[in-house]
């Protein structure tokens, strides 16, 4: 049989603990597996790609001999462009895998995540993906009970498939005495960063600003993520990058009086889209 090829990419760069362990679950699935990642930590950097300066990409053999790895200068999305339209080219991959990130991307947090604008990116372009995040920040994060549950999502991705149009946004409660419940579909958790910026000064008097903040979660529902998590399950939401939001379709066309758009004849199949059509395509 043909090893189903797994292309691995992630925010914290490519020598980060859990991309590391990532690379090893699905070597251990029996897959062929190329591995693009940030030569330096990008969290936090969503879906932003670079446009305005040279993308560098080396070849890095810290995987050992048995992965294909490179190191990009660009962001997580970068690394998931080059990797299909350059390394890989008329290979494609069977699945694409982001992570393990260090520290949560349940609710907001997918919004800003690095981690899971790579596995985005992979769903634009029509391939299978999955983001897996560890709710443990740190270089010294617990990674060992991760190992199981990444590799249960990632042989159901490879034997039934992802939704078409979506990326799954797996979050792995952190290590304790309490095992994990299992696994838990899941909506994202309605929540916001109560946010501030600390003003301080440098060496030379001069002000610069941090950002800080504390999460707060305003969802008490019990079929979100955070509940998911907080109850010490492996939450798994299905994320998608149209971000039409039917409610205010609705509310526009009563309160504004405007026509809602002509819905689509069941008759006529729809029309493939081509990654050209979402602005991916001719960047560089």
């Amino acid at each position: 049989m043909k090893k189903p090829l797994i292309l691995v990419s992630n925010d914290d760069g490519i020598t980060a603990p859990g991309i590391r362990h990532l690379v090893e679950t699905v070597l251990a699935l029996g897959a062929e597996v190329v591995v693009v990642a940030p030569d330096s930590p990008q969290s936090g950097m969503g879906h932003a790609i670079t446009i305005g300066s040279a993308l560098r990409l080396t070849k890095n053999p810290v995987f050992g001999p048995e992965v294909e790895a490179y190191e990009c200068s660009g962001t997580p999305a970068d690394c998931v462009k080059i990797a299909k339209h350059f390394i890989l080219q008329d290979r494609t991959p069977d699945l694409v895998v982001s992570g393990i990130n260090h520290g949560s991307n349940a609710s907001v947090n997918v919004l800003y995540s690095g981690t899971m604008s790579a596995a985005i990116e992979a769903a634009i372009e029509g391939l299978p993906a999955i983001g897996f995040s560890l709710c443990e920040y740190g270089p010294q994060a617990d990674f060992s009970h991760a190992t199981e549950w990444v590799a249960q999502v990632c042989r159901h991705a490879l034997e039934n498939g992802v939704p078409a149009g979506t990326a799954l946004n797996v979050n792995i409660p952190k290590n304790s005495a309490t095992p994990i419940a299992g696994l838990r579909l899941a909506r994202q958790a309605r929540a916001k960063w109560a946010e501030k910026f600390d003003r301080r000064l440098d060496p030379y008097q001069r002000p610069y600003y941090w950002l800080m903040g504390t999460f707060e979660n305003l969802d008490p529902g019990t079929d979100t993520d955070e509940w998911a998590l907080a109850h010490n399950y492996v939450s798994i939401v299905p994320c998608q990058f149209d971000l039409t939001a039917a409610h205010g379709l609705a509310h526009l066309s009563q309160q504004w009086a405007l026509p809602l758009p002509a819905p689509v004849d069941a008759a006529v199949p729809p029309q493939p889209v081509a990654p050209e059509d979402y602005g991916v395509a001719n960047q560089n």
